[in-house]
């Protein structure tokens, strides 16, 4: 019930909120619908990992690239289909159901790009398992393909009410209880009782995207409500969007 609830007003929900106007943004200079090798736009694919209603998917559909949404939610997927059809675009739309740390049924390099946004990889339970999605995805993606991430910041937490006691408990418990890490946190979220969220320090998410065979090429520390690119080493960050190229070699 939860998981049609939150389908069918998810659109709703993100109209209105600011990292959306952004990241679109983002989106629209990395891929603004040429690339630079004059390929067509149709001809070229990008995957977007947990594209819930397809937000992202119809903006990318709409500059032409052919998009694969993959999302753990069966109705959210059904959501983003029906809003395909409606706007011509279920050609170039197609939804695979699957959860993001289990890839397997994607090939090797068959994908030219990939997108993850929204915090979508911070809802993935365990570094290790966030590895796993980072190296089937550079698997996925042919070498030199780009990959487009949005987290949140551990550290945005001081700016919240109570927020440097959850980040010293986090911490404590990272030390003293098997499966918690450092900047996990578990909380209610329209209907759900414990909504999952793991918030990356700037080393951690580097240090992770250069273990599994992704080179950073832009870094976008983000304001506190995700309006804006901040800069300055003083100014409160809440988040990145990250682009990073895949090095893997040809096979």
């Amino acid at each position: 019930m939860n998981e049609r609830t939150i389908a069918d007003h998810y659109d709703a929900f993100v109209a209105d909120t600011p990292l959306c106007a952004l990241d679109q943004s983002i989106l629209k200079e990395v891929f603004p619908g040429t690339l630079s090798d004059d390929s067509a736009p149709s001809l070229t694919s990008i995957v977007d990992l947990g594209c819930g209603s397809g937000r992202v998917a119809m903006e990318l559909a709409n500059r032409g690239y052919r998009v694969v949404g993959v999302d753990l939610s069966q109705r959210m997927l059904e959501v983003m289909m029906a809003k395909a059809s409606q706007l011509a675009l279920q050609e170039q739309i197609h939804a695979v159901r699957a959860n993001l740390v289990q890839l397997d049924c994607f090939a090797d390099q068959s994908i030219d790009h990939a997108v993850c946004l929204f915090s979508t990889m911070g809802m993935i339970q365990g570094r290790r398992n966030r590895q796993q999605m980072l190296r089937h995805v550079a698997r996925i993606v042919r070498p030199q393909g780009r990959l487009v991430l949005h987290v949140h910041n551990r550290w945005s937490a001081l700016r919240e009410p109570g927020g440097w006691r959850s980040l010293v408990r986090s911490w404590i418990k990272s030390r003293w209880q098997s499966g918690h890490e450092f900047g996990d946190s578990v909380y209610q979220y329209r209907g759900l009782e414990k909504m999952f969220m793991h918030r990356f320090s700037k080393r951690e998410l580097i240090a992770d995207l250069q273990a599994t065979q992704w080179d950073v090429t832009q870094f976008h520390p983000l304001s506190i409500d995700g309006a804006s690119i901040v800069s300055g080493s003083r100014s409160p960050v809440g988040g990145f969007i990250v682009v990073a190229e895949n090095r893997s070699a040809n096979p």
